[in-house]
C-alpha cells in the first residue's frame, strides 16, 4: 500500500495532481481544498463499512429468506460490493492512517452517503465488530515511507502470528460462513454526481479503497463521455488530458487489483474483503467494455495472470537446498512443493473461492495455474538434474505422485477436484527428453556398476587369494546376484513409471550387459593367469555366468534381440572358460600319458598315479559345477583320457614278451575300472566305458589261437576298429607274425562284414582318431607261405 501512483513521465506527473474542479485562487485554499473533499470521501467510506454503526453498503440480490430464518444472529453469508471488510480490512488502516485528523475535526459530524442496503446483515455487528478491530489493530504495523520499495509500493501487512486462544472458535465459525460463494447478481451503488479529483482517487487506489475509488472513476468517466459528446472539438486538449488521465487511473486501478490477487493466496485474512470489490469492479467493467474512457484489454484475463503469479511466487519461495549439501535435495524440495500445492489449494477451497462469484471459477483458475506453473518450475529443475535417482523422483513425482492422493488427489480437494484435470501442463517433447535421459543414464550408471564390480572381485577375491563361497555344494560368487539385483531394481523402478519405459530401460541393460563378458573375461585373465585358484575361480564364474543368464531369460518377451544378444556372449565366455579349465588338464596329465603302456608303466605305477590324482581332483572340481557344463567338461575330458590311455597302444612303444602281456593285461584292466570310475557320474560317454574290458580280453589270451573268439566284443562297441588298429594291439601283446596273427586279421575282416550296420554308432569315433606309428598292413595282407622268406620284424620295446 503506497500514497505514490504508478510512476509516469512528468506531463502524467502534472495532469495527475489537478483536474478542472480543483480551485485555482491560491496554493495554500487549493491544499485545503483538496484535503477537505479526501477527508469527506474517506469518512463516506468508512460510514459504509460495517465497522461504522449504521453504515450503508451496495445490495446484492438477496437469498429467499426460510421460515425461522434468523438473520440478526446469523453473521453475513458473504461481503458484497460495500459491505466492508474484516478487522484487516484496508478501511481500518486508513482509518488509523487519518486518525490525527479526524480527532481535530471531531466537532464536524460525519455524513451517510446513501447507499443500496445489504441483505442478511446484523444492524447491531458494527459495535462488535469495531471492538474486535480495536484488539487485532494493536497486533498490525502499518508501513511508513521507509517501508517503501523503489517502486514505490510499501510492504503488505503482516498478519499476527499469535492469536488470542479465546478467539480460536469465532475464527473457525467466521470460515465455515465464507464457504458460501459471493452471488453473481449485484447492484451498482450510486455515483456520486461530482467525482474526486485525479490525485484524490488514485489516492483512494493506492490506499486500497476500491469500491469508493472505482464509483469515482466510473463518475469521471461519465464525466469524461458527456464532455466529449457536447463539446468535442471546441477543447479537444482538455478532452485529450481528461482521457489520459483516465488512462493513468484505470493502468494504476488495474495494477493494484493485480496485486491484491496476486497476494491474496499468501495473504488470505487481509485481502478477503478486498478481494469482493476486486471481483466487482472486474463485472463492472466487462459489463462496460464497449464504452469509451476504459481499458481495452481483458480485466478477466488480467485477473488469471494475477493468478498465475501468485502461484508462482509460492513455489518459488519452496525451500531447496544445494545439491552438494544434501544428496536428497530434491525429493526433499518436491516433497515440499507438493505439501505447498495441497495447503494453497485447500485455502483457496476455504477462503478465497468464497470472496468470487460462481463465474470466475476461481478454484478451476488455481488448478490450471498450478499445472502450468509448476510444469515450468520442473523444466528448470530438470536442468540441475544428472544423478539417476534424481532423474527416477523428477519422473516418478511428474506422472504418479502429483496425481495421487498425496497432492491433486487429495481428499481435502473434493469434490472440486472431480471436474478438473490433474494433469502438469508440460512442453510437447519435455517428458519425453527426461525419459531419453534417464535411460542413457541407466546405461551410464549401468557400466560403472559393473566396472566396481569387477574392482570389487579384485580387491575381495583374486588378490587376496581368497576361496570361493559353496551355495549348496557349488562354487558361486555373488556377482551375478548383484548384476541381477541392479538390473531389477532398475526394471521395477521404471516400471512404476511407466510400461514403456520399463522396456527402454531393459534393453538399456541389456546392451550394457552385452559387453561385460567381454570386459570381465580380460581383467580376469589379467590378474589371474597364472594365479594358485584359477581352476576354483573359472568354475565360479563359469557358475555365477550361467545363473545371471537364467536371471536375464525372465526379459525374453520385453526384449528378445536384447536377450539373444547377452546370451551369446555369456555362451562364448563360459565355451572359453570351459575350453581353458580343458587345456589346462590336457597340458597336467600329457607327461602322464605319455608314458603309458611303456617298460616302465609294466612295473611303477606313479605316472598313472599323478594322472589318477590329477583327474580325480578335476572330477572333484567338476562336481561343484553346474549343469549342464559339468556333464560337458566331463565328457571332453573323458574322450580325451581314454583315447590318449588308448593311444598309447598304437604307438608300438613296448612288446610284451615271456608271458608279459597277462600282467599288461591285468594292469590295463585294474587302471581302466579306476578311470571309469571317475567318469562314470559326470561323463555322458559311456559307449567309451567298454574298450578297457575289450582290449584286455585280447591281449590277456594265452593261446593265440582264442584271440580270434573275442574279437566280436570291440567289433560291435567300435564300428571304427580297423585291422591297422588291431596290428597294433598284437604287437604289444607281442604277437607280430604268423599263421595265427594272419588268421586272427582275417576274422576282424569278416566280422566287420558280417555285423555291417549292426555294429555301434559309427558318429561315435574313438579309433579313428588314433594315430598308428608303425604301418604293418603290407605285412599282414601277405599270403601265409610267403611269410617264411621274409626277415624278422623286431619289435620295439
Amino acid at each position: 500500500m503506497t500514497d505514490k501512483p504508478t510512476e509516469h513521465s512528468d506531463k502524467d506527473s502534472v495532469s495527475l495532481k489537478s483536474n478542472g474542479r480543483t480551485p485555482t485562487n491560491g496554493a495554500t485554499k487549493q491544499t485545503l481544498g483538496m484535503i477537505q473533499t479526501l477527508r469527506k470521501s474517506i469518512r463516506r467510506a468508512a460510514e459504509k463499512s460495517p465497522l461504522s454503526p449504521g453504515g450503508k453498503g451496495s445490495k446484492v440480490t438477496p437469498k429467499t429468506k426460510t421460515p425461522g430464518d434468523d438473520s440478526s444472529s446469523q453473521p453475513p453469508p458473504s461481503p458484497s460490493l460495500s459491505s466492508g471488510s474484516p478487522s484487516t480490512s484496508p478501511l481500518k488502516n486508513i482509518r488509523g492512517f487519518f486518525q490525527k485528523k479526524e480527532e481535530d475535526d471531531a466537532d464536524v459530524p460525519s455524513q451517510k452517503s446513501e447507499g443500496l442496503k445489504r441483505s442478511k446483515t446484523d444492524p447491531n455487528i458494527g459495535a462488535t465488530l469495531l471492538q474486535r478491530g480495536a484488539d487485532i489493530r494493536r497486533s498490525l504495523r502499518f508501513g511508513t515511507k521507509k517501508d517503501k520499495d523503489k517502486n514505490g509500493k510499501q510492504e503488505s501487512l503482516i498478519p499476527v502470528a499469535e492469536h488470542v486462544l479465546e478467539e480460536k472458535e469465532e475464527e473457525k465459525e467466521e470460515e465455515e460462513v465464507v464457504l458460501e460463494e459471493v452471488e453473481e447478481a449485484y447492484t451498482l451503488p450510486e455515483m456520486p454526481h461530482t467525482p474526486l479529483s485525479v490525485m484524490q482517487i488514485n489516492n483512494l487506489i493506492q490506499m486500497e479503497v476500491l469500491e469508493e475509488a472505482h464509483l469515482n472513476l466510473l463518475a469521471l468517466r461519465l464525466e469524461f463521455n458527456q464532455e466529449r459528446e457536447k463539446c468535442e472539438e471546441d477543447s479537444p486538449m482538455e478532452l485529450a488530458k481528461k482521457e489520459k488521465d483516465l488512462n493513468i487511473l484505470y493502468g494504476n486501478l488495474r495494477e493494484k487489483i493485480h496485486i491484491i490477487v496476486r497476494d491474496s493466496n499468501s495473504l488470505p485474512s487481509r485481502n478477503k474483503a478486498l478481494l469482493v470489490h476486486v471481483a466487482r469492479i472486474i463485472q463492472e467493467e466487462e459489463r462496460r467494455a464497449e464504452e469509451p474512457g476504459g481499458l481495452q484489454s481483458s480485466w478477466r484475463e488480467v485477473w488469471r495472470e494475477a493468478v498465475a503469479e501468485g502461484v508462482q511466487v509460492k513455489v518459488e519461495k519452496v525451500h531447496l537446498e544445494p545439491r552438494e549439501q544434501n544428496a536428497s535435495w530434491l525429493a526433499v524440495h518436491l516433497g515440499l512443493l507438493g505439501k505447498t500445492i495441497v495447503e494453497d489449494l485447500e485455502n483457496v477451497k476455504k477462503a478465497l473461492r468464497s470472496s468470487y462469484p460462481p463465474s470466475f471459477k476461481v478454484f478451476s483458475a488455481y488448478v490450471k495455474s498450478y499445472h502450468t506453473v509448476v510444469g515450468q518450475h520442473l523444466k528448470k529443475l530438470e536442468r540441475q538434474v544428472t544423478e539417476l535417482k534424481d532423474l527416477y523422483t523428477l519422473l516418478n513425482w511428474i506422472i504418479n505422485s502429483y496425481k495421487s492422493e498425496k497432492i491433486m488427489g487429495s481428499q481435502s480437494l473434493q469434490p472440486e477436484m472431480r471436474d478438473e484435470s490433474m494433469d502438469l501442463q508440460l512442453e510437447d517433447d519435455f517428458l519425453k527428453q527426461l525419459k531419453d535421459k534417464y535411460c542413457c543414464r541407466v546405461k551410464v550408471d549401468m557400466r560403472s556398476s559393473l566396472d566396481k564390480l569387477i574392482e570389487l572381485e579384485n580387491e575381495e577375491i583374486w588378490k587376496d587369494s581368497k576361496t570361493p563361497e559353496k551355495e549348496e555344494d557349488l562354487l558361486i560368487s555373488q556377482i551375478h546376484m548383484d548384476i541381477w539385483t541392479k538390473v531389477k531394481g532398475n526394471t521395477s523402478n521404471s516400471g512404476r513409471i511407466d510400461a514403456q519405459l520399463e522396456q527402454k530401460v531393459i534393453s538399456c541393460c541389456l546392451e550394457e550387459l552385452k559387453q561385460f563378458p567381454k570386459r570381465f573375461e580380460a581383467e580376469f585373465k589379467r590378474h589371474c593367469d597364472a594365479h594358485s585358484l584359477r581352476t576354483e575361480y573359472q568354475i565360479t564364474y563359469i557358475n555365477s555366468f550361467n545363473a545371471l543368464q537364467e536371471h536375464m531369460e525372465g526379459y525374453q518377451d520385453s526384449c528378445p534381440n536384447e536377450v539373444e544378444g547377452f546370451r551369446k556372449e555369456v555362451k562364448w565366455l563360459i565355451v572359453r572358460l570351459l575350453q581353458d579349465l580343458e587345456d589346462q588338464f590336457k597340458e597336467d596329465v600329457k607327461p602322464f600319458l605319455r608314458r603309458m603302456m611303456t617298460r616302465k608303466w609294466l612295473t611303477n605305477d606313479d605316472d598313472f598315479q599323478m594322472l589318477h590324482n590329477r583327474t580325480k581332483q578335476l572330477s572333484l572340481h567338476c562336481s561343484q559345477m553346474r549343469p549342464p557344463h559339468v556333464q560337458e567338461l566331463a565328457s571332453k575330458l573323458h574322450y580325451h583320457v581314454v583315447r590318449e590311455y588308448v593311444g598309447q597302444l598304437m604307438k608300438n612303444n613296448y612288446s610284451c614278451k615271456n608271458r608279459k602281456h597277462e600282467m599288461a593285461a591285468a594292469k590295463i584292466r585294474k587302471q581302466w575300472n579306476q578311470l571309469r570310475d571317475l567318469f562314470e557320474d559326470m561323463s555322458t560317454h559311456e559307449w567309451l566305458h567298454p574298450v578297457g574290458d575289450d582290449l584286455s580280453d585280447i591281449i590277456t589270451q594265452k593261446n593265440k589261437a582264442d584271440i580270434k573268439n573275442h574279437l566280436q566284443p570291440i567289433v560291435e562297441h567300435y564300428p571304427d576298429f580297423s585291422k591297422k588298429h588291431l596290428v597294433a594291439v598284437l604287437n604289444f601283446r607281442g604277437l607280430l607274425r604268423g599263421r595265427e596273427h594272419q588268421l586272427i586279421l582275417q576274422k576282424l575282416t569278416q566280422l566287420k562284414k558280417e555285423l555291417g550296420s549292426a555294429a555301434g554308432n559309427k558318429s561315435q569315433v574313438l579309433f579313428g582318431d588314433m594315430q598308428v606309428t608303425v604301418n604293418t598292413d603290407c605285412l599282414s595282407s601277405l599270403p601265409f607261405s610267403c611269410l617264411n622268406f621274409c626277415s624278422p620284424i623286431t619289435s620295439a620295446t
